[in-house]
């Protein structure tokens, strides 16, 4: 079948784009965030084509005074991947790896209107891949992009503008992973002891730093990275580092994420070291994270629906709130270095035991 993307020189096979090989888990996504300069304010969108299951999805959820508000929206994809629309969300690359906009058109009573332009080039993640049993769990790309964010939020007709300082992240990744209904048949061989996962997108005044951590249930990494990118910074620029570690890691009591931590990366004149602490919880449930609107899920021809979730009501330890992004306060010291302030993003997911933290 032939699409709009065949008249695109982006074949990397001899199909045509319309199909994305043999995995029925294949998906293509886009995720951003963005936040005030005092975090008080948070906003997250997430938005996947999955081709083998023949279905797009899109979610936006918009954080003010304690209440997470979230749209859902899911359609059939009809084959066609560069349809970037969802029901009343849309995407716009602007600029490919620099500036791309998001549309919320009023539904629910949500809308938004977002740009965000990166503040370097993007990072490229070393790439994800795990089996689980004789089966492949993950084999995918990201791509990473700290970013400025301009526009506006609308909640019930309370429209308010994203003033001066509000930052934030944005990733495309692609490949495989577990979307849509799981498969009914186990197989055998097959089974995760645990899935642990950390992930630091930060941004500073002058400096964006990145941290991920993927690790078994004995703490041993099996993909990690840390990035230091000055704004502007080219396909080449920063320091990267393969062994960076988070210390001193004090959990929130019944749950499972962090009350703090600190993020030790080395560097040639010793290591910088960022004090991370924790103000207030996103639920990635909020955009598809799992849940009844989980990515890949068929909802039908278009399917379109508003979620309001009191975080201040919400049982944190509950399985389906694992899944979390903090918004914290960042300072980092760093050698030879003026301390910096800024605010980020403390990601994470564990599931099953942990031995480093106690968690069985």
């Amino acid at each position: 079948m032939l699409t709009k993307g065949d008249d695109f020189p982006i074949h990397q096979t001899p199909e045509p784009i319309a199909y994305s090989g043999s995995d029925r888990n294949f998906y293509d996504r886009y995720f951003f965030n963005g936040y005030s300069a005092d975090g008080s304010e948070f906003v997250a969108v997430a938005f996947g084509v999955y081709p083998a299951l023949n279905v797009a999805d899109a979610h936006v959820s918009i954080i003010r005074d304690g209440v997470q508000r979230c749209l859902h929206a899911s359609r059939v994809l009809g084959m066609e991947r560069m349809d970037l629309t969802v029901g009343p969300v849309r995407i716009e690359v602007i600029e490919p790896l620099q500036t791309l906009k998001v549309t919320l058109d009023k539904a629910e009573g949500l809308a938004c209107a977002l740009t965000f332009t990166g503040r370097a080039f993007p990072i490229e993640e070393p790439r994800f891949t795990r089996r689980n049993g004789p089966r492949m769990f993950m084999d995918y790309t990201r791509l990473t992009q700290n970013v400025r964010v301009s526009g506006w939020t609308e909640i019930d007709g309370d429209r308010r503008d994203c003033g001066a300082g509000w930052t934030g992240t944005r990733d495309r990744s692609w490949g495989i992973r577990p979307v849509g209904a799981p498969d009914p048949q186990p197989t055998p061989g097959a089974g995760l002891a645990g899935f642990f996962w950390q992930w630091t997108p930060l941004n500073f005044a002058d400096v964006s730093v990145f941290f991920h951590v993927n690790a078994d249930t004995e703490g041993k990494p099996w993909n990690t990275r840390a990035v230091i990118l000055p704004d502007g910074a080219g396909p080449e620029g920063g320091w990267h580092s393969d062994a960076p570690r988070m210390e001193d890691v004090s959990m929130q009591p019944g749950t499972r994420h962090a009350a703090s931590g600190t993020l030790k990366i080395p560097l040639l004149q010793g290591e910088a070291s960022i004090a991370i602490t924790p103000r207030s919880v996103f639920l990635m449930r909020g955009i598809g994270y799992s849940g009844e609107w989980r990515h890949g899920a068929l909802k039908g021809d278009l399917a379109v629906a508003r979620e309001d979730i009191d975080l201040a009501k919400t049982d944190m330890g509950a399985p389906e709130n694992l899944h979390i992004q903090a918004i914290s306060t960042v300072v980092m010291q760093t050698p030879g270095e003026p301390t910096r302030q800024g605010v980020g993003i403390f990601e994470q997911l564990i599931a099953g035991p942990y031995r480093p933290y106690g968690l069985s």
